[in-house]
């Protein structure tokens, strides 16, 4: 199937969903022979750097958790630096962003575990903690992968 442009359908101009084609990244298409093996192992290796870091830095209920802040804020770091020596400095291939990106950062970082945890402060009280966690995570994130950028760049030949 080839992709079509979406192309107006009535007098109003609207375009019909059957129309519309998303696109998919060439580099994370399962149908690329390896791409799932190279994800798949990546993973591993991410989810066994994050069961790591929570392992060194147990949280205990109510408090903090400083494990998933860590990890998340570290994986927004190496995810922007990362991605822009890959995608911009490295010479091109189908393997390396989705085994890093997608594979070990995709992995390593977990936004369900951000989300349970920040729900379950909210839930036994700690309302101050809940807000200072979740705010917290997603400004430090987002500097944390425009700082990685940054980092990336510098240096890079214009």
């Amino acid at each position: 199937m080839t992709p079509r442009s979406p192309r107006p359908t009535s007098r109003t101009g609207a375009v019909e969903p059957d129309d519309v084609v998303i696109p998919v990244d060439p580099d994370l298409a399962p149908a690329v022979p390896g791409t799932l093996a190279v994800i798949a192992l990546g993973g591993m290796v991410g989810a066994s750097a994050r069961y790591g870091v929570a392992r060194w830095l147990p949280t205990d209920p109510g408090r903090f958790p400083w494990a998933t802040f860590w990890t998340n804020l570290s994986g927004s770091f190496l995810l922007g630096l990362l991605l822009v020596l890959v995608i911009e400095r490295l010479p091109p291939t189908r393997y390396l962003r989705p085994f890093v990106a997608t594979g070990i950062l995709g992995a390593f970082t977990t936004m369900s575990t951000y989300e349970v945890e920040t729900a379950l402060l909210l839930k036994d009280g700690h309302a101050a903690t809940a807000l200072l966690y979740g705010v917290g995570s997603l400004a430090a994130g987002l500097a944390l992968a425009a700082a990685g950028i940054r980092v990336g760049r510098r240096g890079a030949p214009t």
